[in-house]
């Protein structure tokens, strides 16, 4: 039996990681298709593209549809994850750089806390909301610290993109117990199809001449690895191991967007940059660790 258990944690892990990995690329790949796209087209194309793929996936597997009570808290994955988190990180990408903007998802993971927290109407230790504060005060801190250079809409964007990502986590995660794993970001991404396709008809732009080949491949991987691959392994591994445990592995994401930031995109990761990432997920550790 223990042999069984270390096998289903051990699976959760490495699925979890996956989807870290694959949500990693998410804001570079973005950052590059903004370049060429327009924001909103970007968000309602990448969705509709998700949403096609993941009906023929609830066809194929002849999925019942979800009973009433839970469509209230899919439309919440949806608004967060779905439509939220998209639009708000490819405006913002419009005024910041990828490497930027990554340090704000350290705050993610407390964000999906938080709301979990508020959810499940638990009443945390007064440490929880202490390390919540300092790591809040961290990256506003680094926003202010960039001066003029920076845009101040693109942070606070990039701040309310994690506030409804976070929120789309959490019930995510809530409705992963009850119905699986890729069957919630499924019938998320449905839900809004109908809306993304006709939405996406009305923002196409007029040419797709001056649309480059990187803006097409990033919009691509955004629709298909960002808003549903990466989320199939996500909800799987949450689901496995634990979404506490699993959870926490949402600490490597800031580090590995960094890192692809340098690597594809060429641009600069400052130590500050770095110093106020670490910064922020150390308090993320210490707000679960000290906060129970």
């Amino acid at each position: 039996m223990n042999i069984a258990v270390d096998k289903n944690a051990l699976s959760g892990w490495l699925n979890g990681l996956l989807g870290v990995v694959i949500f990693s690329g998410s804001l570079p790949a973005t950052r590059v298709a903004v370049q060429d796209f327009d924001p909103f087209f970007l968000t309602f194309a990448r969705a509709s593209l998700a949403g096609m793929v993941a009906l023929i996936l609830v066809l194929g597997w002849r999925e019942k549809r979800p009973p009433a009570a839970r469509i209230v808290p899919l439309m919440m994955v949806s608004l967060g994850v779905v439509v939220g988190f998209p639009l708000l990180t490819a405006l913002a990408l419009r005024h910041v750089t990828a490497a930027h903007s990554i340090v704000f998802l350290g705050l993610l993971p407390l964000m999906t806390a938080i709301f979990a927290v508020l959810r499940g109407k638990e009443r945390p230790a007064r440490a929880f909301w202490i390390f919540s504060v300092l790591g809040s005060l961290l990256v506003m801190g680094f926003a202010l610290s960039q001066g003029a250079s920076l845009s101040l809409t693109g942070d606070l964007l990039m701040l309310a993109a994690v506030i409804v990502c976070g929120l789309g986590y959490a019930e995510g995660a809530a409705l992963t117990r009850e119905c699986g794993g890729w069957q919630v970001i499924s019938w998320a991404l449905i839900l809004a199809l109908p809306f993304m396709v006709v939405a996406s008809l009305l923002m196409m732009p007029v040419s797709f001449s001056d649309i480059g080949i990187p803006a097409w491949a990033a919009l691509g991987y955004v629709s298909l690895f960002s808003m549903l691959i990466g989320f199939i392994f996500w909800y799987k591994g949450l689901a496995q191991g634990g979404i506490v445990a699993v959870g926490q592995l949402q600490l490597l994401q800031p580090f590995l967007g960094l890192a692809l930031s340098a690597t594809l995109l060429h641009e600069r990761v400052s130590p500050l940059m770095m110093f106020i990432t670490l910064g922020v997920i150390l308090c993320v550790v210490a707000s679960r660790k000290y906060g129970r």
